[in-house]
């Protein structure tokens, strides 16, 4: 359910305006963070400001944040929560405003620890439930033949095949050029936040993408998106969403079984398969193995069952 719009801010005080863009400059050159997540940090800054704004009757100020109270904290949080935010979002949104209060605490000499120790609300992660891989296989093979168009089908599938062989986010597979093929046994991807990861790549992702080069309509140019949509740009997520939305619904398979279930898939068939987490991570690009941990459904006995058999003294 999607949360209300949020009333109306008041404007922002220079002087804040100045402070949340140097906040969010820094955040994105020594942070490495993507611009997504700058965009979202964004918001979230902007929507607790403007809470301050409407609860204090004027703008925040940096000087005005020394003045910050737990009560302050736990009150946007109430805010937020009667306007149907979930758990988790408010956890990242108080998250990324702890974050700037710590930033501008350093900057103007502020003891924000009053405000610092909110606790964020506890949540559980949704994770995406991970397909057989006999539903994998199944899913790749109804995608490859239900598009009326051979090449477009084609497309899809080497998509596809791509998520669930080399463990690519949808973002990922879709930022290939042409100057990226021909594959080698391995390919450089650039993730989240410009973190850079080598990849294996099957020969069956090798061969679904010659596949699909081999029926395109379009030529292949290095400055040009590897996979093409029907009038040449740049293929869209919307049309693999749509396309995986038809190969589960011929296969009778759950809502859960979407593009990033392939991804999902990709890790949890590896760590069956005697997959260590640490190498399962870095095929991720995830920067943290708790990321990892929580993506792959890995609960806290295996991960000792994992570290008793591969330490020496285990």
């Amino acid at each position: 359910m999607t949360a209300p719009a949020a009333p109306g801010p008041l404007a922002l005080a220079p002087a804040m305006a100045d402070a949340l863009a140097r906040w969010l400059e820094v955040e994105a050159a020594t942070r490495d963070r993507s611009d997504h997540t700058i965009s979202a940090y964004r918001s979230d800054l902007l929507a607790f400001l403007a809470f301050l704004g409407g609860h204090h009757g004027q703008p925040a100020t940096p000087k005005s944040l020394a003045d910050l109270l737990q009560t302050d904290m736990r009150a946007f949080a109430a805010a937020e929560r009667a306007r149907g935010l979930g758990a988790r979002s408010l956890a990242r949104r108080q998250s990324a405003v702890r974050s700037f209060l710590r930033w501008i605490s350093d900057r103007e000499g502020h003891d924000l620890s009053a405000a610092l120790s909110t606790r964020s609300p506890k949540y559980t992660r949704s994770l995406p439930r991970p397909l057989t891989p006999l539903q994998a296989q199944d899913t790749l093979d109804m995608v490859a033949v239900q598009h009326d168009t051979p090449w477009v089908a084609a497309r899809d599938g080497a998509v596809l095949t791509m998520l669930w062989g080399c463990g690519l986010r949808i973002s990922e597979a879709l930022s290939l050029n042409g100057a990226d093929w021909p594959f080698r046994d391995s390919l450089t991807i650039t993730g989240k936040g410009g973190r850079q990861r080598r990849v294996p790549v099957l020969p069956v992702a090798r061969d679904a993408v010659a596949e699909y080069l081999r029926l395109s309509p379009w030529p292949l140019a290095a400055d040009q998106a590897l996979f093409r949509g029907v009038r040449g740009g740049r293929l869209s997520m919307s049309v693999i969403e749509q396309a995986m939305a038809g190969a589960r619904a011929a296969l009778g398979l759950p809502p859960t079984a979407t593009p990033h279930a392939l991804r999902h898939s990709f890790a949890t068939h590896l760590l069956a398969a005697g997959g260590d987490l640490r190498t399962i991570q870095e095929l991720l690009g995830h920067a943290n193995l708790s990321t990892t941990q929580v993506y792959t459904g890995v609960d806290d006995a295996h991960l000792m069952a994992v570290y008793q058999a591969a330490h020496p003294r285990g």
